[in-house]
């Protein structure tokens, strides 16, 4: 398990088959886990989600960005995403990496991008969430947090439960909407927990501090496990439900996603679209073995 994570956690970061990947198309099986790559499939499938009464975070997928033509094309990219989801009157927000817009080339740079787009979406009332990428984006990422939401309180982060520090940085988000993950990047020891058990129990610890509070939290996991112990919790604690929703990815889990909608859960599926699908495609086939099944699913039903 410990070598199949790493070698694809290795491979997301080779950025001679990620530019290899864009001629490929969605082959591979990726299109199981990626919603096309044009704004009308990605439209396509939200509606079809909130035909079911899901809602969607939508990611113009890119990275390996380091130049600024690069980045203000995946910043224009992510303006006609939001003007589509305006346009076709989905139930959608976006969600964002820095590093996609910018911040690996300049940080203020990067901030006039946020700036923007934040300002877009603001116009419309849909959420901007920024993505959590590996701990060495962190603090900018939160940083950044920090300066837009005086302006723009329609703007939230993700906290990744395997990070030591992350119960802390809750103490500083508490009145922030938040997505709460596992985390999926290969980090040292020396700043996150190593082994699932230890990862699912602070995981859970999160959650349960944040559903006492009063910010709205995104429960992203497909562990049916954490699902049926939140839901437990909720129910003893009296928890209301427009408090919180849970989280999936596209292609993952489809059953799961409607019954927990079914069951009256706020619901929102993670809908990554684009060219740019490589590195999400391989950090997926790095977190859980079964997810390589369903890839060759992909490349077989072809």
């Amino acid at each position: 398990m410990g070598v199949t994570r790493d070698f694809f956690i290795a491979l997301s970061k080779n950025q001679l088959l990620n530019s290899g990947a864009k001629k490929w198309g969605l082959k591979l099986g990726a299109g199981k886990m990626v919603a096309g790559t044009d704004i009308d499939s990605v439209m396509k499938s939200v509606k079809e989600l909130n035909s079911m009464g899901i809602s969607a975070t939508i990611d113009n997928l890119g990275e390996f960005v380091y130049s600024r033509e690069e980045a203000t094309v995946a910043k224009e990219n992510i303006l006609h995403t939001i003007e589509a989801i305006q346009q076709h009157g989905v139930n959608a927000h976006m969600s964002i990496k820095l590093t996609q817009i910018g911040l690996d080339v300049d940080y203020g740079f990067c901030l006039d991008n946020i700036r923007e787009i934040a300002e877009a979406a603001a116009n419309y009332d849909i959420f901007i969430n920024l993505d959590m990428e590996d701990y060495a984006h962190l603090q900018q990422t939160l940083d950044i947090l920090f300066a837009l939401r005086d302006s723009y309180p329609n703007v939230g982060t993700v906290i990744q439960a395997y990070l030591y520090r992350s119960e802390k940085d809750l103490d500083h988000l508490k009145d922030v909407r938040l997505r709460l993950v596992k985390g999926a990047y290969k980090e040292i020891p020396d700043v996150s927990l190593q082994s699932k058990q230890d990862i699912d129990e602070n995981f859970l610890k999160l959650i349960k501090l944040r559903l006492r509070g009063k910010a709205f939290t995104s429960i992203a996991t497909h562990d049916h496990n954490i699902i049926n112990e939140v839901k437990k919790f909720v129910a003893e604690n009296n928890i209301p439900h427009d408090r919180f929703e849970f989280q999936m990815l596209y292609g993952f889990r489809t059953e799961m996603q409607k019954e927990l909608a079914a069951e009256g859960f706020a619901f929102t599926t993670y809908v990554p679209f684009g060219q740019d699908w490589y590195a999400y495609f391989m950090r997926r086939l790095a977190e859980r073995p079964q997810n390589i099944n369903l890839a060759l699913r992909g490349i077989v039903s072809k």
